[in-house]
């Protein structure tokens, strides 16, 4: 039986009672839609699945995303894999941590809705693991928002870019990532999307616009856009608002981009493994009004008047 406890905290819950690599009731998807909404990070432990089973309960959700790189599973393009490691002088994965805070998909004109991770190698030192992902509330931050920003930015937009991100990475000490392509960047094009959304699940407004991805505020001029990015970015990591996950092997973790900012955290060295699969689950669903259960829509609606 499905069993949800959360963590006590501003974010975050465990569910136990189920097996991932079995298929998803329609009664056990409802209630992870409700608590995806109510929690933002879902924690599902001791999970024991296959690159295949990631990706069947991950496609549940929405349609899923495929990346720019070739680092993939064999024969699975949907799945991702996020690594350290090096076997015969060529990485396995792509390393992930070290981006800071960030929505995944947020420069998608279909932005994204869910990440689904699987931990199969968490490095740790002195018998604390390492690596950790910390997320921050975005309900929470639009709540607090100050009057002004949210009268200003009542129906603003923002231009997101996935070029901002790549060019960030490539910056940093180490890095042998090469310049997008053309090609790439024609499969990354910038998007605009509503600095405020309405959350499809819970009907409360977010404050959707990330310091990784956003570049501008377009109905702003370009001083002003700084200025007011720079307000949204700073209010929106206030540490009351975040929450950090501590990897388990055996973990499965998913989490609302749409009511989420994350960042994953570089502590651990390249002897230090790290071994994590991926799926990205676009939104292509879940804004649409039939996709979400019946019990769940009048409490949506009634946030939303």
């Amino acid at each position: 039986m499905l069993d949800i406890v959360p963590t006590g905290k501003i974010l975050g819950a465990d569910v136990l009672g189920l097996d991932l690599s079995r298929p998803l009731s329609d009664e056990d998807f409802a209630a992870l839609l409700e608590a995806l909404g109510r929690h933002g990070v879902l924690r599902f432990p001791r999970q024991s699945i296959t690159p295949a089973h990631l990706r069947d309960f991950s496609a549940r959700f929405g349609g899923l995303q495929r990346t720019v790189s070739d680092a993939n599973e064999p024969g699975i393009p949907e799945v991702s894999i996020l690594s350290n490691i090096v076997e015969n002088g060529k990485p396995i994965g792509i390393a992930d941590a070290g981006q800071d805070w960030h929505t995944d998909m947020s420069y998608n004109a279909t932005v994204g809705f869910v990440n689904v991770l699987y931990a199969i190698k968490v490095p740790r030192r002195d018998g604390r693991a390492l690596g950790s992902t910390s997320f921050a509330n975005m309900h929470a931050a639009y709540d607090d928002l100050p009057e002004d920003l949210k009268q200003l930015l009542a129906n603003a937009t923002a231009t997101h870019d996935f070029n901002k991100f790549w060019e960030n990475m490539r910056s940093r000490p180490g890095s042998t990532r090469p310049p997008l392509t053309p090609e790439q960047r024609a499969k990354r094009p910038p998007s605009t999307h509503p600095v405020f959304l309405d959350h499809p699940i819970t009907g409360r407004k977010v404050l959707y616009c990330n310091p990784g991805y956003a570049i501008r505020i377009n109905e702003l001029d370009a001083q002003q856009s700084d200025e007011v990015l720079e307000r949204l970015f700073a209010h929106q990591l206030q540490p009351k608002y975040q929450y950090t996950h501590e990897w388990t092997e055996g973990d499965v973790l998913m989490w609302d981009h749409i009511g989420t900012l994350h960042a994953a955290w570089p502590d651990y060295l390249p002897h230090e493994h790290r071994l994590i699969k991926r799926c990205q689950v676009l939104a292509d669903r879940i804004f649409d009004p039939s996709f979400l259960p019946a019990a769940l829509r009048p409490a949506r609606d009634a946030a939303q008047h």
